[in-house]
């Protein structure tokens, strides 16, 4: 898997509509690590937001938006869907990154 990613565990979770994904990720440095995300996914970014301790950049791939968010007291990175039909795409690119590691 691309190194900038360092991902050491992947796991969609159906009930929350989301996608974890536990990595070595520094606050700070999130763009670097976001965008070699998003490039594996084959994603499209539309917008970025930050604050004091939270990343969330809304994409889009094929046609469904996607929220990645990641929060630095939790140290906690994932993906999420608003629909339920859409967290096959969850499933998808879950197995998307795990056959790039």
């Amino acid at each position: 898997m691309n190194q900038e990613l360092k991902i050491s565990a992947i796991k969609v979770e159906p009930q929350a509509k989301s996608l974890s994904i536990l990595a070595d990720v520094d606050f700070d440095q999130f763009d670097p690590f976001a965008e070699a995300l998003v490039k594996a996914l084959d994603c499209r970014v539309i917008e970025r937001h930050w604050g004091a301790d939270r990343h969330q950049w809304l994409l889009e791939f094929e046609g469904s938006l996607l929220q990645l968010n990641y929060e630095f007291y939790g140290d906690v990175c994932w993906l999420s869907v608003e629909r339920d039909d859409e967290v096959e795409v969850l499933v998808y690119l879950a197995s998307l990154l795990e056959s790039q590691r």
